[in-house]
């Protein structure tokens, strides 16, 4: 072996020029994303949030071999930390920020072959672009604290996210991210952060020693996150959050039964919805003590959130405890009830009445008041001694109730049908011949009926246990064998 000594060496940094990689031909400047799957063409959708249709980027179909030399170049690209790094890694699952392409590799065990899916930004937008109303703005210069970002995958939600956090840091704010894995378009000034030793509490713990005035999570999901968001909320952090949702009132029902309800005004008070890249509905909420929509009783008065679309301040939704329960009630232009509130009411009702009748009916008066009807030997017993029966069942609904004689006895239909019975996790399943389906049938035990429902395609009728049915159905029916499904006559 030869050695060498006294020999001069200079070690020569290469001046900041960022290697090609492979992947990148596939991109052009309306691709959002590629997905590279071993045996496969190559695909990518192309276009932008909303509106993106998905190609076929080349006619070869790609092999394992390339497939592994793409990943060997970015994993050594981001050997150098100001170009990427590993955000998750797990057996057959591996997350990388290159850039400003997110790399999602997986293979088995964990998927049955090699695939590859990267992302990557089209367009950085700054609340400028959104063209947001001088109110919205205001309201985020000086009020807005606890700003909720929803809609579906692809609709330009952490677009969103990146705008509002560059508009705070230039606006004099110190400003952090909680991301996994950290892909937003932000200034320098922002400080991204993801999991501290795996976990975003971690992460918190350190978050409350660098006092910033604003932190962005994206994406809150697990309960633990909605917990962690929450609790820095309420020490005083200014959070805006992204959630994936459908609607804007499905964000918000995210947060019911995660947190305690009266606390979530308190975390939340600007709910923004995206679509197709663009703000499609602001809501705000607030807190007050009132009776809620639809109901009449002055002693009815319970915490009730407001929910309002911000640019007109109508009132839209209210959530409230009914019963036992936390729900979210629509609530029209003129502040009575839509259906919600009534099958609410009604499923609450018929559940106490099927103790007194086996055929009961509702009828919704107006806001705040129903009548029922029942057999003429139910009534007595409903009412009970001096009302007291109907009047607890008024005070537990909220609602006023009149009792009414049926005005016609009821007769069982006369053709009894063969079924076969079934059940699922959610679901009690009847089937009977198909050339009853789009009729009516009854069930029906010891001559008593327990409900209607219509016999669907293919004769099938599907019970969810759920439903008042289907709890009738567990209450009053020891085995299937005891009931009796008949064709209900006109």
């Amino acid at each position: 072996m030869t050695e060498i000594q006294n020999f001069e060496s200079e070690f020569v940094i290469d001046g900041g020029k960022i290697p090609e990689m492979e992947f990148q031909k596939f991109f052009d400047s309306t691709t959002m994303s590629i997905h590279l799957k071993e045996n496969q063409k190559p695909l990518g959708k192309r276009g932008k949030p909303g509106s993106f249709e998905l190609t076929e980027l080349d006619s070869k179909t790609l092999d394992r071999n390339y497939l592994e030399l793409m990943i060997n170049q970015i994993l050594s690209a981001i050997d150098d930390e100001t170009l990427g790094n590993t955000e998750i890694s797990k057996p057959g699952a591996l997350v990388v920020q290159y850039r400003d392409y997110r790399i999602a590799i997986t293979r088995p065990p964990f998927s049955e072959l090699l695939e590859m899916t990267i992302v990557h930004p089209i367009k950085q937008m700054s609340l400028e672009d959104y063209h947001l109303s001088e109110k919205l703005m205001a309201r985020l210069e000086k009020q807005a604290e606890g700003i909720l970002i929803s809609g579906a995958p692809g609709s330009g939600k952490s677009t969103l996210a990146s705008g509002i956090a560059n508009f705070f840091n230039c606006n004099g704010k110190i400003v952090k991210t909680f991301e996994s894995p950290r892909d937003l378009q932000v200034d320098p000034g922002v400080t991204q952060y993801t999991r501290l030793d795996g976990s975003f509490e971690n992460s918190a713990d350190v978050l409350l020693l660098v006092r910033p005035d604003y932190t962005i999570f994206d994406e809150v999901r697990r309960r633990e996150d909605f917990r962690i968001f929450s609790d820095l909320r309420l020490t005083g952090v200014g959070m805006v959050g992204v959630v994936h949702a459908n609607t804007p009132i499905d964000a918000i029902q995210r947060f019911i039964g995660k947190i305690e309800l009266g606390i979530i005004p308190n975390v939340l008070d600007t709910v923004i919805y995206v679509k197709d890249g663009e703000i499609a509905k602001v809501y705000y909420l607030e807190l007050k003590v009132k009776v809620p929509s639809g109901m009449v009783e002055q002693d009815l008065a319970r915490p009730v959130i407001e929910i309002s679309d911000f640019e007109t301040n109508d009132l839209e939704y209210e959530i409230y405890t009914f019963g036992e329960e936390n729900i979210i009630i629509p609530v029209d232009e003129n502040g009575s009830q839509k259906t919600g509130i009534e099958h609410l009411a009604e499923e609450r009702i018929l559940e106490h009445l099927y103790r007194f009748d086996s055929n009961p009916k509702i009828e919704f008066q107006g806001p705040g008041r129903i009548k029922v009807f029942v057999s003429s030997d139910s009534i007595p017993s409903l009412i009970g001694k001096a009302g007291k029966n109907i009047q607890e069942l008024e005070k537990t609904i909220g609602l006023h109730i009149d009792v009414e004689e049926h005005g016609i006895q009821r007769e069982l239909p006369s053709l009894a049908l063969p079924y076969d019975f079934s059940e699922s996790r959610t679901a009690f399943i009847f089937e009977v011949d198909r050339e009853f389906t789009g009729n009516i049938a009854n069930f029906v035990v010891n001559d008593e009926s327990l409900f209607s429902s219509k016999i669907g395609k293919r004769g099938k009728i599907k019970v969810l246990k759920r439903s008042s049915e289907g709890k009738r159905f567990s209450r009053f029916v020891s085995t299937a064998d005891s009931l009796e499904i008949f064709l209900k006559r006109d």
